[in-house]
């Protein structure tokens, strides 16, 4: 039987039930009520049978009130813990997600680069959002319900058995056809309702793509092709959830029908020996077997449904714990921490591949001193920006290594790496929130009085004042409130306020526009004095105020020198690329003002 077809996943409930063991009071706080109401439940329909044959058939009325009183307490104790039940399986099963999308979330932040490029970010927020919260219904509606139904069922037998033998098997003689019923109905729902998640999952990730890329969307006309796209990914939804319906179409009226036969069964059973003088079953025992077998039959019922929460949960919980189990993070094995770098960079012969046999990076070696400009040129997919990624340990170098101040950077702790490195990206990233928040990144220990003055110092404070609230202006979902030259300047003062040791601009002057042109450029070389800084450029202003030009073809370093020196070099990759690429677009350096 294959692993999907299996009707419970012992190993994955064991794990997941370490989780709840962390909160053992609660649990088993949650574990008597269910058994005790499992009783109450039971003795109500007892109490019953007791008050037909001992005192409404012998008209003892005077004494009939204490088990009324007495029936009274019991269902006041079986409101009172069923709300306990209720309340306390519902905080255990959102304390077991919290611990658990936090853990989650924890694991998520220190993936390599290289998970993100192959994983949907629908997936992502479905795995840590949706499918957490189908795991907390295990615990509330679930699990413990499941246990508290067998207790009472396991009851309800004894009682039947011991009460009335012969009636007992009116009831059992249908049992084992609902049983039958059940278990084939647990089995298709698994494989259903893994059915279900995986195209949610499908739905979820097509829906964050398309409005994430709403503008490619919109500018190919592609609205009516995504839109009959997106019928069909929901059509295979539909399809998914109308097979459970279609189960549970099947099974609930069975069971139903079972409920009634065996009613049947007890009153025709039970009224036939009732009019015998020597029979001991009673008009009492007769109503107490037709309640008996409601509360037999109903929670066979009732599991089934619970059942599918429960695999619902489980399905979700493997999800979960897919992600987990995966190891896919750099190693923080370095143990050398540094408040500050003296700033000379070496990479020494680094071979870099993305995928097994494609190599990006061949052979590279190139030293970027203390304080030095290094602007890298090349055409798209030459390898500028791996080499970024590989000082930064987005990826980890497989052949060569990378050193900063004569230490390998595998050696160093990443956080301290980390912290010493600023990067400034093409398309850098604002969160909805206010540009003070997004400056800082939520870093109290920066004062509102430092971000000003670095503002003014490299001369955005204007700009940032001239938005309505100022520094406390939301610049909404990916800071889709402000221009992309603006974004970028707010970049470049992030950059500045940390005061890194090493400063990466990764093709960050590409895309503005001509207005913003002289202000970044300003502001690039305040952020780069007396910074050991390395900067992918596709503007030759950019490229002049480098003190030295690397050039990058097809992963190879090929060239290195200043612009002068490699203008003048005939048949140089550089002259040419300057004459097709940058001459057009010549600038005049801008000059730092003191």
């Amino acid at each position: 039987m294959s692993k999907d077809s299996n009707l419970f996943d012992i190993k994955l409930f064991k794990r997941l039930i370490g989780y709840v063991l962390i909160y053992k009071s609660t649990f088993i706080f949650v574990a008597i009520s269910a058994v005790l109401i499992s009783i109450f439940s039971t003795l109500t329909p007892y109490l019953i049978k007791i008050a037909v044959d001992d005192y409404l058939a012998l008209g003892k009325y005077d004494e009939f009130i204490y088990l009324i009183c007495f029936m009274l307490l019991n269902l006041l104790l079986t409101v009172i813990f069923m709300f306990l039940f209720s309340y306390y399986a519902n905080l255990l099963g959102q304390n077991v997600v919290f611990d658990l999308r936090v853990k989650l979330f924890k694991h998520i932040l220190n993936f390599k680069m290289g998970y993100f490029d192959k994983s949907s970010v629908g997936r992502l927020v479905t795995r840590a959002v949706n499918d957490m919260e189908t795991i907390a219904s295990i615990f509330s509606q679930g699990l413990f319900m499941i246990v508290a139904d067998l207790l009472q069922m396991f009851l309800v037998i004894i009682i039947m058995l011991v009460i009335s033998w012969k009636l007992s098997l009116s009831v059992f003689f249908v049992l084992p056809f609902i049983l039958f019923a059940t278990r084939k109905f647990q089995k298709s729902m698994k494989v259903a309702f893994n059915e279900v998640r995986a195209e949610v999952a499908n739905l979820n990730s097509f829906v964050q793509e398309r409005i994430t890329g709403m503008k490619i969307v919109q500018i190919f006309n592609r609205e009516k092709i995504e839109y009959d796209n997106f019928i069909e990914i929901n059509k295979k939804h539909k399809k998914a959830w109308l097979k459970t319906v279609w189960y549970n179409s099947i099974f609930f009226p069975i069971a139903e029908l079972s409920t009634s036969v065996t009613v049947g069964l007890i009153v025709w059973y039970g009224g036939l020996n009732s009019i015998l003088e020597d029979s001991d079953i009673t008009l009492g025992i007769i109503f107490l077997f037709i309640q008996l077998s409601q509360m037999l039959f109903r929670p066979l019922r009732q599991i089934a449904d619970k059942f599918n929460t429960l695999q619902m949960g489980m399905v979700a919980a493997n999800r979960v714990f897919k992600i987990l189990d995966t190891e896919s993070k750099i190693l923080n094995s370095g143990n050398l921490s540094y408040d500050s770098f003296f700033g000379n960079i070496k990479f020494n012969n680094i071979t870099f591949s993305y995928n097994e046999g494609a190599d990006v990076l061949k052979d590279i070696s190139f030293n970027v001193n203390k304080g030095e400009k290094i602007a890298i040129v090349g055409a798209t997919g030459s390898g500028k920006t791996t080499i970024i990624n590989l000082l930064t340990r987005f990826y980890q170098t497989t052949q060569g290594s990378i050193e900063i101040d004569d230490i390998n950077i595998n050696n160093m702790d990443l956080n301290s790496l980390r912290s010493n490195i600023a990067l400034v990206l093409q398309d850098d990233f604002l969160f909805a929130d206010s540009l003070l928040n997004n400056i800082t990144i939520w870093d109290k220990t920066i004062s509102f009085d430092n971000v000003v003055k670095a503002a003014k110092k490299i001369g955005i404070h204007d700009f940032i004042m001239s938005l309505p609230n100022g520094y406390n202006y939301n610049v909404k979902e990916r800071g889709v409130m402000i221009s992309q030259g603006q974004r970028q300047l707010i970049s470049f003062l992030r950059a500045y306020l940390k005061n890194p040791s090493i400063l990466i601009l990764d093709e960050a002057t590409s895309s503005i526009d001509s207005n913003s042109e002289e202000l970044i450029q300003s502001a690039i070389l305040k952020i780069t004095e007396n910074k050991t800084s390395i900067i992918i450029a596709h503007r030759l202003s950019t490229i002049l105020n480098s003190d030295r030009i690397l050039v990058m073809d097809s992963g190879k370093l090929v060239e290195h020198g200043s612009h002068l020196e490699l203008i003048n070099k005939k048949e140089g990759y550089y002259k040419n690329l300057y004459e097709i690429q940058f001459k057009s677009s010549e600038i005049k350096p801008v000059q730092l003002q003191s």
